[in-house]
């Protein structure tokens, strides 16, 4: 897994284009992701997490996260597309304000996503539960934001 580069990086190479501002996909966005949480809550309650659901609680949670980051986005104008696209998304917490570690866990998250999409990557239960506390912590300051 290699480094995350700055976002503006993400820019001059044209993966993050400057655009008007749409607030009404943001918003939407934004009750998407309100959607996505509520419902990850509700699953963590009910059901027991193990290491054959691993998986799809780091999916919820990741999806959850990129929702409300892609709405901070387009409310400032930018969006993403293509290759390195989800990369660029990461990246954009630092402009947020979030912290290295966050920014490095995030990616993580976003490294083992792709890997369970594409080469058939297995989480097991204590991966996931620090994923699900990360979500839980990240998602309250993205919605504060």
């Amino acid at each position: 897994m290699r480094g995350i580069k700055k976002f503006t990086e993400y820019i001059v190479e044209k993966i993050v284009k400057k655009q008007s501002i749409d607030s009404s996909r943001a918003e939407f966005l934004t009750q998407e992701a309100a959607n996505s949480y509520n419902n990850l809550l509700e699953k963590k309650q009910k059901i027991l997490l193990n290491d054959t659901n691993a998986n799809d609680f780091l999916k919820s949670c990741y999806d959850t996260i990129m929702e409300l980051i892609r709405a901070k986005m387009l409310l400032r104008g930018y969006n993403a597309s293509g290759h390195g696209a989800h990369e660029a998304e990461v990246s954009f917490m630092r402009i947020l304000g979030f912290d290295e570690k966050d920014v490095q866990f995030a990616d993580q998250m976003r490294y083992f996503r792709n890997g369970i999409i594409y080469y058939g990557t297995r989480l097991d239960k204590e991966y996931a539960e620090k994923v699900i506390e990360f979500t839980i912590r990240i998602y309250s300051k993205l919605r504060n934001m």
